[in-house]
């Protein structure tokens, strides 16, 4: 079980995202308003809190939403889901669909830290069934079979 800590978007890409605290997430499609958003695989980004935090004890000084992760949630390490995992949160259901991912240009939080923690320790999903998500919900893994009874 973990819980989500922030909700974050971008109205445009290759910017960090910022807190908005609540959004709505549509099937097939993302985050209600973050550019990211769209019919492919990585419609959500999530990153546990717990990574944030020990960067930021290592001097990274991060706030939510800077490594252009939608969802920090605490209580999972997203990294060790594999592909094809379901989470729900209220009526949301995501799947994960990809662990970390290349990193094309160094991001001013590497040249600052000389390493940037979303190529490895964050995950993408899709939206499976949409609904709204706020901060302090509840988020949990589920099995196909809780998915097909909604």
């Amino acid at each position: 079980m973990g819980k989500v800590l922030a909700v974050c978007i971008s109205e445009k890409r290759g910017t960090q995202k910022k807190n908005v605290e609540k959004v709505r997430l549509i099937e097939n499609y993302g985050l209600e308003g973050d550019a990211h958003a769209g019919s492919w695989h990585r419609q959500v980004s999530l990153l546990s809190y717990d990574r944030i935090r020990e960067f930021n004890e290592r001097g990274a000084g991060v706030d939510h939403g800077a490594f252009g992760e939608n969802l920090v949630v605490e209580g999972f390490d997203f990294k060790s889901l594999p592909v094809g995992t379901r989470l729900r949160c209220n009526e949301v259901v995501l799947e994960v669909t990809q662990i970390g991912k290349e990193c094309h240009s160094h991001c001013e939080i590497y040249k600052k830290m000389g390493e940037c923690i979303m190529p490895t320790e964050g995950i993408f999903a899709r939206v499976l069934h949409g609904g709204i998500i706020e901060k302090g919900d509840e988020m949990e893994l589920v099995s196909d079979s809780c998915i097909d009874g909604q």
